[in-house]
């Protein structure tokens, strides 16, 4: 497929393009591009999607800490998918479906969530996504340090135990495999706004 990603100089970029082209996928530019893919920032992310809407470019949106609302009207008005995830690794994608579980039978948690010191959102969009899903009103803990990539800790408590459900994104690599499975999955999707990878798992 040809890919555009905006972000290849990033982070995320720098190791998700070579994984792109071991894939077999050609990155280009938008003109010319079947998707575009997004790993850059929350000011400049909802501009990239309206230029990829406009060129009838379907999206895939890694970038977290921006407002939605009017990227979904905007797919819907262009007949094209945009699919969001806070977070492609699959294991926290796992980490979160295990954690909404354990909220159902243990009353009291808190979340605690590690990122490197140029992560400009707190909390982080996964561990937002983390507290919606184990029903909305749980504590969450930001701490932006160098030396980390990205840990999620989940803790779950009631009298005589303590459960814990962790996370750890020891290097960008853990978001690949995510990347490449919306990105199979996008010419499936429907119209609008599709917001996490576990609708895709």
């Amino acid at each position: 497929m040809k890919v555009k990603l905006f972000g290849a100089g990033g982070k995320v970029g720098s190791v998700l393009a070579p994984a792109l082209r071991e894939a077999g996928h050609e990155l280009v530019e938008l003109e010319t591009a079947e998707a575009m893919i997004d790993f850059t920032a929350p000011d400049t992310v909802v501009g990239n999607i309206a230029s990829a809407l406009e060129a009838g470019v379907p999206c895939i949106v890694g970038t977290s800490g921006w407002d939605t609302g009017d990227v979904e009207a905007k797919a819907l008005e262009a007949g094209l998918p945009v699919f969001y995830a806070p977070n492609f690794a699959i294991g926290a994608v796992l980490m979160m479906r295990f954690a909404a579980e354990a909220a159902k039978h243990i009353p009291r948690a808190e979340i605690v969530e590690l990122h490197h010191e140029t992560k400009v959102d707190a909390p982080s969009g996964t561990a937002k996504a983390t507290a919606e899903a184990m029903g909305g009103d749980v504590p969450i803990h930001s701490v932006r340090l160098p030396g980390i990539v990205a840990h999620q800790e989940v803790l779950l408590s009631q009298r005589g135990e303590l459960l814990t459900i962790r996370h750890d994104a020891f290097s960008r690599e853990a978001y690949v495999p995510g990347v490449l499975l919306a990105l199979e999955r996008l010419p499936d999707l429907e119209p609008g706004l599709t917001i996490g990878l576990e609708s895709l798992l």
